[in-house]
């Protein structure tokens, strides 16, 4: 386990989609469990910001109904540990609708469990905070436990709409004691 020593996870410098942490973003959308919902995802300039941009239709039929971006927060996947902060911020633009934050723990075993907040994406850049004791357990009942981040991602879910959400950073955030954590064996 590494301990989440940097509060920032990607601060979109690369102009790939490699992260700050070292691994990469990758688009997943329900047509791993046979929707059809489909997206697109790349760095570029946003409203003059560089960010990554996911865009897409997310449609409902055959059971599906989701695109998202996600990150693994280590390069191997390995677990996180977050204690030192109080929650993720994200700098964030979209097109007026509702999006979610999915994060999950080495604990989590079945691909729709996860832990859950939501978020508005106006359509002006803004930054939102979202406190680790928000989020809610989805479909699993073992807690959050943020010493055991494993990755992140960032969903259009749920409904039928068009999806275009644009990130311009993501980090921890909280105050960390002034120490800067070490890693973890």
């Amino acid at each position: 386990m590494v301990r989440a020593a940097d509060r920032v996870i990607d601060d979109l410098a690369s102009g790939t989609l490699a992260a700050t942490v070292g691994s990469r973003w990758q688009l997943i959308s329900d047509r791993v469990m046979g929707g059809i919902s489909a997206g697109t995802l790349r760095r570029e300039t946003v409203a003059g910001r560089q960010a990554l941009r996911m865009r897409g239709e997310v449609s409902l039929e055959n059971n599906g109904g989701f695109v998202q971006m996600a990150l693994d927060l280590a390069p191997d996947g390995a677990p996180v540990d977050a204690s030192a902060w109080t929650g993720l911020e994200l700098d964030v633009l979209g097109n007026d609708e509702d999006y979610g934050v999915h994060l999950r723990t080495d604990a989590v075993a079945r691909p729709w469990q996860s832990y859950r907040q939501g978020f508005h994406a106006d359509r002006g850049w803004r930054t939102v905070r979202l406190p680790f004791a928000g989020f809610v357990a989805h479909r699993i009942e073992v807690p959050l436990d943020v010493r055991r981040l494993r990755r992140l991602g960032l969903v259009a879910i749920g409904r039928a709409f068009t999806a275009d959400l644009a990130v311009g950073g993501v980090r921890f955030f909280g105050d960390t004691a002034g120490t800067a954590p070490t890693p973890a064996g």
